[in-house]
């Protein structure tokens, strides 16, 4: 699709772009997320992802929606256990099409360190529903979620998100030369040794 651009110096411009590049431009630069926040994490990133230092506006999402039929973005903080989990599951379902998941918090990712000695706690959100990206902490740095959520709009703008396929999520703020395998096979050492 070509749109005519009229520029300062006289001349005739022309823009070229898709209708599938606005609409991803226009859901990046506006998701309403649904808090779903169980323990600490919660608190942690409500509270300093809305104050003031940290504005959620400047990025495209400061309208947290109670509701998951008016949210396309889901953000979970805080430990999800066995009994939590259908719940969250409709949460999920209910929520409008197309939408998105980040797991923030080390409780959210793989059940932190609740997972040694609870049978109720899920080792991660992601048995129970699609995960988008990840971001890692425990508490994660309110820096370490905007870059979580400017990672997903870059995804989403980039049309890497087919809201009809889901693929590998992403690890927002993983270190440079570490891969998810690396992670994997560490955790897999410390959890034999124990």
């Amino acid at each position: 699709m070509g749109v005519r651009k009229e520029e300062s110096g006289g001349g005739d411009g022309i823009f070229l772009t898709t209708l599938a590049q606005i609409m991803n431009w226009a859901r990046s630069n506006s998701l309403w997320p649904l808090t779903f926040g169980t323990s600490c994490c919660a608190i942690e990133m409500m509270m300093a992802t809305g104050a003031s230092r940290h504005d959620l506006a400047r990025f495209g999402a400061e309208v947290a929606r109670p509701s998951p039929r008016q949210a396309d973005l889901l953000v979970i903080a805080g430990t999800i256990v066995k009994k939590m989990a259908p719940r969250l599951k409709i949460l999920y379902e209910q929520m409008a099409e197309p939408k998105y998941v980040i797991a923030t918090g080390s409780c959210a990712i793989s059940g932190g360190p609740f997972v040694y000695h609870s049978y109720t706690t899920i080792r991660g959100v992601d048995e129970i529903i699609p995960v988008d990206v990840y971001v890692p902490g425990c508490p994660p740095r309110p820096e370490g979620f905007f870059y979580g959520l400017l990672t997903l709009q870059k995804l989403i703008r980039g049309g890497s998100i087919d809201p009809s396929v889901r693929k590998k999520p992403v690890i927002a703020a993983l270190p440079p030369g570490v891969s998810e395998s690396d992670i994997k096979r560490e955790l897999l050492t410390l959890l034999e040794s124990k």
